[in-house]
């Protein structure tokens, strides 16, 4: 195999590992596209993620007697083809199965071109090169479905999936074992490294806040276009890529550096859940703590856990399964806190949407109007943050009016993003819980020291 190949496959590997934060900033389309609620589309992530855990394990099982290659080969075109599936779906029903597709060819080929770079580079740049692609991918993903949705739409992200997983199949067959002979009898079999697959799960649920639900937030909530929500929370791999050069500056040892990373997330998200405003401004600090920590935590933890670990397959599928086990922890946890504060947030949203209506300088006539057009959107949007613009779209008003109406949209927007602000608070800080859950589970036990 080629350095090409190589580089090939890791690309491989950041696609798919990408795909569960690629999709994020797709998903308030995808809701409205496909007609749908929140909690539904949730599943558009949790599908993969869930499938993509309980096949991590099961396929390292084939490659400890096949051709790694092959089955690398196979999984990769599995991905190609449900990307593809995922692109013309016509229903959340049919993208909800083609996800999960994707998700078993996600595993083949992510576990093998972990094999496959061993081989090709050595053990420590290989397993270096298969956790940078992964952490990059993780942290661009959502900068890259945002720009992508925007510029065409959610299709788009998948499509773009098929090429770069079509090149890789001959790439990863590139690499064909000339012997029969089975790779469990050629390494020796390590025990798995449990606290940092532990670390990562949780970590993995606390960053599902920052990268699905803040988004959520931006597109959803505060009514941003997917391309603005992309720049704004491109500030997280950026600070995740700052984070390298403050490792060195620091030399802090892996374990003070996987700990101030835990406390640095839990800090930004606790950060995002206490935000005083819709401002974009006010995100910029806690999204930097969130990028410095997921900078400082995913590449030593998955590092530490297959360090000199043998064979590589079954060691990488363990972190796999813990990463999106841990997404789907996230999502499971949080999804039903903030869809239930949302729901609860209605009720004190309608009284101050009514309220101001009332007092707007309006004619009786055209309050009526738009009060029957916001009962008309917030019952069609109910279980989602409303869109209020429709109300006004067709609203007719003499010219003396018209600034008093504007005014009125524009407080309406003000009190449903105040809204909308709130009810993502309490997920947020369960985020930041859970972050800090993963800095206990750091913590050396007596008879384990500093091991």
């Amino acid at each position: 195999m080629s350095r090409p190949a190589a580089a090939l496959l890791a690309l491989t590997v950041g696609c798919v590992l990408a795909d569960s934060a690629v999709v994020t900033l797709a998903l308030p389309e995808i809701l409205v596209r496909l007609h749908t609620t929140v909690g539904q589309v949730a599943w558009v992530l949790i599908a993969f993620n869930l499938v993509l855990a309980v096949i991590a394990r099961p396929a390292a099982w084939f490659f400890k007697r096949q051709d790694p290659a092959v089955w690398c080969a196979a999984g990769i075109a599995v991905f190609a083809g449900a990307s593809a599936l995922c692109a013309v779906a016509g229903s959340l029903d049919v993208l909800i199965i083609a996800r999960s597709v994707q998700a078993v060819g996600g595993a083949f080929a992510v576990i093998g071109s972990l094999q496959l770079l061993v081989e090709e580079l050595a053990e420590r740049r290989g397993t270096a090169w298969w956790i940078a692609a992964g952490v990059f991918g993780t942290a661009v993903g959502p900068v890259a479905g945002g720009l992508l949705t925007d510029a065409f739409s959610w299709r788009s992200i998948f499509i773009v999936q098929v090429p770069i997983a079509v090149l890789a199949v001959p790439a990863a067959l590139s690499k064909r074992r000339r012997k029969g002979q089975s790779l469990a009898e050629e390494v020796p079999r390590h025990r798995v490294r449990i606290r940092p697959n532990i670390a990562l799960a949780l970590l993995s649920a606390a960053l599902t806040a920052a990268l699905f639900l803040f988004v959520l937030l931006l597109v959803d909530g505060w009514r941003r276009s997917p391309a603005v929500a992309a720049l704004t929370v491109s500030v997280i791999p950026l600070a995740a890529l700052l984070a390298r050069p403050l490792i060195r500056l620091l030399r802090a040892g892996p374990l003070a550096q996987t700990m101030s990373g835990c406390l640095l997330i839990a800090g930004g998200l606790a950060g995002l859940a206490l935000l005083p405003s819709s401002a974009l401004g006010w995100t910029i600090a806690p999204q930097v703590l969130v990028g410095l920590g997921l900078g400082l935590t995913l590449d030593p933890l998955t590092l530490h856990a297959m360090d000199g670990r043998t064979p590589h397959f079954l060691h990488g599928s363990w972190t796999i399964a813990a990463r999106h086990a841990g997404v789907v922890l996230g999502l499971a946890i949080l999804t039903p806190v903030f869809t239930a504060d949302l729901q609860s947030a209605q009720p004190p949203a309608k009284d101050a949407i009514t309220a101001l209506v009332l007092n707007a300088p309006l004619a009786p006539q055209d309050k009526i109007t738009i009060a029957r057009g916001l009962a008309d959107q917030l019952k069609q949007d109910s279980g989602r943050v409303p869109d209020l613009d429709p109300a006004f779209a067709g609203l007719s008003v003499p010219a003396a009016e018209k600034p008093a109406a504007a005014q009125l949209e524009h407080n309406l927007d003000v009190q449903l993003e105040r809204a909308a602000t709130h009810a993502f608070r309490n997920a947020f800080l369960i985020g930041a819980a859970l972050a800090l859950v993963a800095l206990l589970s750091l913590i050396p036990s007596r008879r384990g020291g500093a091991q």
